[in-house]
């Protein structure tokens, strides 16, 4: 599910994005993507590089893909993980921390 806009991302959208993370091995792959840069990475590669390799890597990268949070295309006969949908990545992250220290008390009412 593509929702870039922080001020769109719901609730129950970042749990199911966060669900897809529930897994070391996804987790990796994210992370693999993640530091491939925007270049992506072979499935091959992906797989050599992870440890997480066949019907396996095709599920995880299947879950990923259905969460927004990576893309697929093809270079030649190649499959490419074109690496991480930022944009999504950073869209999860912000919604953890916007609002930060909300209900926190004030710090300089407490100093008495």
């Amino acid at each position: 599910m593509k929702h870039s806009d922080t001020n769109d991302l719901s609730l129950e959208v970042a749990a199911s994005t966060f669900a897809a993370l529930g897994s070391e091995q996804r987790l990796a792959v994210l992370r693999s993507l993640t530091r491939a840069g925007t270049q992506g990475l072979s499935i091959g590669e992906l797989g050599d590089r992870t440890g997480v390799t066949g019907s396996t890597l095709t599920h995880h990268l299947k879950i990923l893909l259905q969460s927004g949070l990576i893309r697929q295309h093809k270079e030649g006969r190649s499959i490419i993980c074109a690496a991480v949908e930022f944009e999504e990545l950073r869209a999860l992250s912000d919604f953890l921390v916007k609002e930060c220290c909300a209900d926190a008390p004030d710090e300089t009412h407490n100093h008495g």
